[in-house]
């Protein structure tokens, strides 16, 4: 194998490529890349696998040799980063590759590529449909942060994503608190990326693929990317790249039954001002696991966040607000609170609470629908 490539996509490359190599291997093959050279193209296609999630980049080279062999994911990255931003010629010979770039000679230890996994591929009833990115990313950002990291609850570590007819759903918990975002297939005026006729989309898919899957839309933005999957795993086709995860097992928790449909009382408040008056209180929350009160005065129509931490420091914070029903004293872990609220799009926020107790609800106004539910904490007295 022998081929010419670019230092900077090599090296970017190898840098998306490594977010999928296993951190802690059970076989040394699994600390290494797979590198495929084709001549009759012209391209270098990188691939990682650790057994759960996959990640494939496709990029030109200049190929005088094809061939095959996988390299050590680390190694190659650390050297490949440092070199000078020129192209590189890369050969191998009797599972060795040659590296060299500017005035700098390498040589790295392979392994062959008979020991490598495949990447899985989807079963002949699986399905296909096409999304757009813009759908993507929104839902992405919006339920993430929600998910739970314990792995004894493991399919609470994963975004739950269901396709209506003209929407998708994002529904992500920790059992503490729940995020969910309906967002549109398409604009108005682009009729192109509709769900496939007879298509059916209700999937769990792990947070850590979901995460660079964000990576690598973030880069693209906009446009349709190609979705496949069957009951075990999802594959998500870009341009260039190509993403691969696992499936969860298990059923997702019925969410919708969790929201509650009336509420005793109703604030609404600038959420820009709310969020800069709980991260000031929240100073002072470190010192107390994270609590902070909130105090709704409907006579002065303002909420108030306080903390309480003896022998340490007190601190209040009150801001005006649009309250309907009676006074309360509720209780929530600031950096659950502050989560939700920086999810939300709008200028303008509604909250909906019943008791001190119950669940609240947190919701935009005037912009994509979407649900933040938040477990309050119970007050001490």
């Amino acid at each position: 194998m022998r081929f010419v490539c670019s230092q900077s996509e090599l090296s970017s490359s190898l840098a998306l490529c490594s977010r999928a190599v296993a951190s802690r291997p059970t076989h040394p093959v699994l600390a290494n890349i797979l590198f495929l050279a084709d001549q009759k193209s012209q391209t270098l296609s990188l691939t990682a696998f650790d057994l759960n999630l996959g990640i494939q980049v496709v990029f030109p080279a200049i190929v005088s040799e094809p061939g095959a062999i996988t390299l050590p994911s680390k190694l190659l990255g650390d050297i490949v980063s440092r070199l000078p931003n020129e192209d590189i010629t890369l050969a191998v010979d009797n599972a060795i590759a040659s590296i060299i770039c500017g005035s700098g000679k390498y040589q790295v230890h392979g392994l062959p590529i008979e020991e490598f996994p495949e990447l899985p591929q989807i079963a002949d009833d699986g399905q296909i449909t096409y999304l757009p990115v813009e759908s993507l990313l929104l839902g992405l950002d919006s339920s993430l942060f929600a998910t739970s990291t314990d792995e004894s609850k493991r399919v609470l570590t994963g975004v739950h994503i269901t396709a209506k007819s003209d929407f998708l759903e994002f529904a992500a918990t920790d059992g503490h608190r729940l995020s969910v975002i309906q967002t549109k297939f398409l604009d108005e005026e682009d009729g192109t990326a509709k769900l496939e006729n007879q298509t059916s989309l209700e999937v769990t898919i792990p947070a850590r693929a979901m995460r660079e899957l964000e990576r690598m839309l973030k880069n693209q933005k906009e446009g349709i990317i190609t979705v496949k999957f069957d009951q075990n795993q999802m594959i998500f086709v870009l341009a260039n790249q190509t993403l691969t995860s696992r499936l969860l097992d298990g059923s997702y928790p019925n969410y919708n039954q969790l929201i509650p449909k009336q509420f005793e009382r109703q604030i609404t408040l600038e959420r820009e001002v709310f969020i800069s008056a709980l991260e000031r209180i929240g100073v002072l929350a470190d010192q107390k696991n994270n609590i902070v009160k909130l105090s709704l005065n409907a006579t002065a129509q303002e909420i108030s966040a306080s903390v309480d931490a003896p022998d340490v420091a007190t601190g209040k914070e009150s801001i005006l607000a649009q309250i309907s029903g009676g006074d309360l004293d509720i209780a929530f872990n600031v950096k659950y609170l502050l989560d939700g609220l920086k999810a939300l799009s709008s200028k303008e926020i509604q909250i909906k609470i019943n008791t001190a107790t119950s669940p609240v609800i947190l919701t935009p106004i005037g912009t994509v629908n979407m649900t933040y539910l938040i477990m309050p904490v119970q007050i001490r007295t």
